[in-house]
């Protein structure tokens, strides 16, 4: 196990910081230029108009203080041989990290055509927020980036999912001051009370406070000092405080930054020495440097007569109308030359040597961490046979015996967890409801991550646990995800009606997936795998606050090539797709499964099969007779749809015995889709097979009913398509009468075929108006006695 080294220094020399200020020099001149030049890189002749960009995108008013940092962190990653990563909070600031990897190489190693001389600057300088270049953030195709700046609030969740089990890791951190004032960022802050310094790297925030939003000051940077010291230090943190300001000598700065960098990293080293060394077990005080800078620093300082520097006019594009304005075209080019290019690059283009003097070599380099690129660093996860966890069920008789699908699925969770003992590459994440969502067999391999104060009455807690919980949805998914991107593999189980809080986030990664495979140098990792569970039919008793199906949805609206959304049916199902998602690379897995008493309906080899398919007859449920087509499909997905939809092929069965019934099973959501817009989906002949060209379809689905629609609008008997599932009503009451409640139960799916098979609603009107009469039955019997049923309760299948 590496530690972060001390070097026990005062920050730096006078000629490194000469050195550093060049460097500085360098990258903001780069920053500019990015912004603003699509010729004329190197200033080789006066600006005019035609050297400038039509259309001015892109931010520089966190540019000089984003390059900042990454100069600093350059020069304590080489004098201290780091391993060290940084996660780039502030959400638009590409012109910098870009200018930086381009500085060290890391981008013209990655990108060729960007050569690091002066036809290369004028890539670099022409393809940002260009058409067919690069986007205004640091994106996935930025080298050393495992964090989408395009929205705010995940930064330091990131980097500290980043830093779990990366012992030797240093994760650098800059926390924008508009990004701190996000619900998921202040979340964020007591990830410090989870990181375990002996198998944990370390993490150094950086909150970067300029002032401004893009029209407003911000709470943090107009705090007085001493309040933001009690904030940071209530946080559990020491904060280490750098101020610059427009008037200031940047020297000076230079100086006490490198002090600073200083300073917290030789508090990093003592901490993982005390701990790792001497067995201190008591909960650091992690530091945290608190930079403030000038928004637009060494920007122009007024512009038409307005201020600009250190205002929220700096924010993105200080001088807007260039092109056709000679007085800031004028401004521009002076802004320009106060860098001295002449300094920083040769007339080839390349930069000169002091700019290079201070930064790392080799993967050292923030832009070339392999980290940041963790499907390079990936191993694949072991996985034990899936015949030590699955369920007994007699091809003859299934349904006779019942399992709780999430209990049997937290044995093999156990055995993955144990298996990586030595590795510690695999982690489970959830809000509080590891336990609750019957995964409790995961304590007997690791307890649950914890570094705060604990008490004889606590269980499960343990430094250096690989069960993580806390009751912020936003803060697991940023752990798992910073664990993924950095090579590792994880599992987030959730509540189904909460998972919507990370919608944004969910959004943000299927949208850094989808651009990595167009990447060829970005490595596939594994795949973010969502459980969910107490899903809205077994949320009877919590209530209507807790029953949403929505999030599939929301999934399905996302890149085709990246989202996979499965229902299994029952335990051996669940086991065959947990199987699937945990070894699989680049997605998004959707899998809801109830953690309450399932009926068992396949062996695990028929499971296999039936997952394999992802749709499929379950003849031993119909009546077909293998001569005449089917009268009537009915169809599922879910576990509660797929007994309500047996139980309701049972009623046919008993009172329609000459109705021939086909029962469609459907675990793979996007099979539903035409082939053509997903991987997973179906030709129009195969779905005409399954579901047939012409005969009624009877629907029972899992979530709100329109998704099947859509899924399935161009299909050929889309027409004779009727689904039944969640219409949003919802109530404190009994398990069935929630199916009751919403058309999904087993007497309204007899009447549906009832009312859609030809022929049908004349002759089995009694049969009709039976069910009918068993649906009144039951809402007066719940309300006597507080139960459902007896035969629900009691049912069983009986072919």
């Amino acid at each position: 196990m590496r530690d972060i080294p001390a070097r026990e220094a005062e920050g730096a020399t006078d000629e490194e910081l000469r050195l550093l200020d060049a460097h500085w020099r360098a990258a903001n001149y780069l920053a500019v230029g990015q912004i603003y030049l699509m010729d004329n890189p190197l200033l080789t002749e006066p600006l005019r108009a035609e050297h400038i960009k039509p259309r001015l995108l892109g931010h520089w008013g966190t540019s000089p203080g984003l390059n900042l940092v990454h100069t600093h962190l350059n020069r304590v990653i080489a004098a201290r041989d780091l391993d060290a990563m940084c996660v780039w909070g502030p959400g638009h600031g590409g012109p910098a990290v870009l200018a930086n990897s381009w500085l060290d190489g890391s981008y013209t190693e990655t990108y060729p055509d960007v050569s690091r001389d002066a036809p290369g600057m004028a890539r670099l300088f022409r393809q940002f927020s260009f058409p067919g270049g690069v986007p205004s953030h640091v994106a996935p195709e930025t080298p050393g980036s495992v964090h989408e700046g395009g929205e705010l609030g995940y930064a330091l969740s990131h980097a500290y999912g980043a830093a779990l089990d990366n012992p030797g890791l240093l994760v650098a951190c800059v926390i924008g001051d508009g990004e701190a004032e996000t619900g998921p960022l202040a979340t964020s802050w007591h990830s410090n009370k989870f990181l375990d310094p002996v198998h944990d790297g370390a993490v150094l925030p950086i909150l970067h406070l300029n002032g401004y939003k893009i029209a407003n000051p911000t709470v943090l940077a107009r705090l007085p000092e001493p309040e933001l010291d009690e904030l940071m230090r209530g946080l559990g943190h020491e904060p280490i405080h750098v101020t610059g300001t427009p008037d200031d000598d940047p020297l000076d700065v230079h100086r006490a930054m490198a002090v600073a960098m200083d300073t917290a990293l030789d508090r990093v080293a003592a901490i993982q020495r005390s701990a790792r060394e001497e067995g201190v077990t008591e909960r650091p005080r992690w530091p945290v440097v608190v930079l403030r800078t000038p928004k637009g620093w060494t920007g122009p300082a007024e512009v038409d007569g307005l201020p600009v520097e250190n205002t929220w006019r700096a924010h993105q594009v200080p001088l807007a109308s260039v092109r056709e304005n000679p007085d800031h075209l004028r401004q521009l080019e002076a802004w320009m030359r106060s860098y001295r290019p002449g300094e920083l690059f040769g007339e080839d283009g390349r930069p000169l040597p002091d700019v290079l003097a201070t930064m790392p070599r080799g993967p050292r380099r923030l832009g070339a961490n392999p980290h940041a690129n963790g499907g390079l660093l990936l191993r694949e996860l072991p996985v034990p046979p899936l015949e030590r966890y699955a369920v007994e069920v007699d091809p003859g008789k299934p349904g006779a015996t019942q399992h709780e699908p999430t209990r049997v699925l937290g044995g093999l969770l156990e055995d993955v967890m144990e298996a990586t003992t030595d590795s510690r590459d695999f982690r489970v994440v959830g809000p509080d409801e590891t336990a609750s969502n019957r995964l409790e067999a995961l304590y007997r391999a690791t307890g649950k991550a914890w570094e705060a104060e604990t008490l004889p009455t606590d269980e499960h807690l343990a430094r250096g646990g690989r069960v993580m919980e806390i009751l912020s949805e936003h803060t697991c998914q940023g752990w798992l995800e910073g664990y993924l991107l950095t090579g590792r593999h994880g599992l987030f189980s959730c509540y189904e009606a909460f998972v919507h809080i990370v919608d944004s986030m969910v959004n943000q990664h299927i949208k850094w997936l989808r651009v990595t495979r167009t990447l060829p140098w970005r490595r596939p990792i594994a795949s973010l795998n969502y459980l969910l569970t107490s899903h809205v039919w077994r949320q009877d008793h919590n209530g209507f606050s807790h029953q949403d199906p929505g999030f599939i949805d929301h999934v399905l609206n996302k890149a085709p090539e990246v989202v996979r959304v499965y229902l299994p049916p029952d335990a051996n199902t669940l086991l065959s797709v947990a199987d699937h998602v945990l070894r699989s690379r680049d997605y998004v897995n959707v899998v809801v499964a109830g953690k309450q008493p399932c009926f068992d309906w396949l062996t695990l080899d028929q499971a296999r099969a039936h997952c394999a398919r992802g749709a499929g007859v379950w003849e031993w449920a119909g009546t077909e007779d293998g001569v005449r087509e089917p009268h009537v499909v009915l169809a599922c997905a879910g576990d509660v749809p797929t007994q309500e939809v047996l139980a309701a092929a049972s009623l046919l069965r008993e009172h329609l015995p000459e109705l021939s019934v086909r029962v469609v099973n459907v675990v793979d959501l996007a099979r539903l889709l035409p082939e053509e817009e997903h991987p997973h989906g179906m030709t129009d002949a195969e779905f005409d097979a399954l579901f047939t060209p012409d005969r009624p379809v009877v629907f029972a689905y899992h979530g709100y009913p329109w998704l099947i629609h859509r899924l399935t609008y161009r299909r050929t008997n889309h027409r004779d398509l009727h689904v039944r599932g969640y219409k949003e009503i919802g109530t404190t009451t009994t398990p069935f009468d929630m199916v009751v409640r919403n058309d999904l139960d087993r007497y309204r799916l007899v009447m549906d075929v009832i009312d859609r098979v030809p022929g049908l609603a004349v002759r089995a009107a009694p049969v009709r108006q039976h069910m009918e009469d068993q649906r009144l039955r039951h809402h007066d019997w719940i309300r006597e006695h507080g139960a459902d049923l007896p035969e629900v309760a009691q049912w069983r299948w009986n072919a």
